[in-house]
């Protein structure tokens, strides 16, 4: 059997992991600031984004993108994949 993927919205930012970064949405502050999402080798570039999640801790690199799933998880993603599997939404 084959499958296609339900088109569903999500947000997502693409991590910088420096101070040029623009887009820090609510959401990833929120997570911050609970202790959900932290840092490891801060300033330097091998900086790690560390992520709580429920299948356990994930790390984005700088680059990767960000994502906020449709049930609020948070979760990266490799840029390649993240480009193929979405597409923007032009804002209504």
């Amino acid at each position: 059997m084959r499958f296609r993927k339900k088109p569903v919205v999500i947000e997502a930012f693409k991590w910088s992991g420096d101070n040029t970064q623009t887009e820090d949405p609510e959401w990833i502050i929120e997570a911050i600031n609970k202790g959900d999402v932290r840092f490891k080798n801060e300033g330097s570039i091998l900086c790690e984004m560390v992520i709580d999640t429920l299948e356990g801790t994930l790390i984005a690199r700088l680059g990767d993108y960000v994502i906020k799933g449709i049930k609020g998880e948070i979760y990266p993603c490799k840029p390649d994949i993240f480009e193929a599997t979405y597409e923007k939404v032009e804002e209504e």
